[in-house]
């Protein structure tokens, strides 16, 4: 039976009082990945920061592996086993790639060899990179370095934003088929914040797509890619997906 790490219902959430996103109804299973797609200012990020427990919500249900996000302890979700992995990285760029892994291990010393063994084999590149500073890394290699954190710490929720910052498109592509295997080995539910769409429509399940803080299209990644024309169009506006739908009919269709 499928289990439900993430579930969101009638979600308002924002800063200061002030929503950013608006009556958001989303949910993640164990084991799949789910993209959160639309332009900068959508409130993708918001939405991150709010089932991590990092802000609070104005209202609505959120539920994470079980129970609502402590927000005034945002680490005892972490311990339970959500893992965030933010656009800044957040590495100590001071200390060596081993001394950032082994920050993140935790259990037996048996525990934290299979954590880290399993890092090194779906990131061998880091293997001969262990005694090097994080600051020296490039920016493909500091990106690894942050999602092989968050797996050592053998999460149960993943949540990633906008990993390809700054990056080349085909080290994006790597990337993110190695998220595929970390959700099919680990059972990982994760949440994917992508600008490359057609990169992320390869490996997500499903994907939810925001605008102006509202879902305006959710479906399989199969459906979103079949209705490509809608789905570039939210990025243009509210304006430009109505005259879509009106000609081509929405996914529900």
């Amino acid at each position: 039976m499928t289990t439900r790490a993430i579930d969101l219902q009638g979600l308002w959430s924002g800063y200061g009082g002030v929503p950013v996103v608006r009556d958001i109804n989303l949910h993640v299973d164990e084991g799949e990945i789910v993209g959160l797609l639309g332009p900068n200012g959508a409130g993708k990020t918001t939405t991150l920061l709010t089932i991590s427990g990092l802000i609070k919500p104005i209202q609505g249900e959120i539920n994470v592996l079980g129970s609502a996000p402590p927000t005034r302890a945002p680490h005892k979700l972490a311990r339970a086993g959500v893992a965030h992995v933010t656009e800044s990285r957040n590495l100590f760029y001071e200390l060596t790639v081993s001394e950032n892994l082994r920050l993140a291990l935790f259990g037996s010393r048996a525990d934290r060899k299979a954590a880290m063994d399993q890092a090194m084999e779906l990131f061998p590149a880091l293997e001969p990179l262990l005694d090097r500073r994080a600051a020296l890394l490039s920016g493909g290699e500091q990106q690894m370095l942050a999602l092989a954190r968050a797996l050592v710490s053998r999460p149960k929720v993943l949540l990633l934003d906008e990993m390809s910052l700054g990056l080349a498109p085909i080290i994006v592509e790597r990337l993110l088929k190695i998220v595929r295997e970390i959700a099919d080995q680990t059972g990982c539910a994760v949440v994917l914040v992508e600008q490359h769409v057609h990169l992320a429509l390869r490996i997500v399940d499903r994907a939810y797509v925001l605008t102006h803080g509202a879902i305006t299209i959710e479906g399989t990644s199969a459906e979103l890619e079949a209705k490509r024309e809608i789905l570039e169009s939210s990025y243009l506006g509210e304006a430009a997906l109505e005259d879509l739908e009106r000609e081509a009919g929405t996914l529900g269709s």
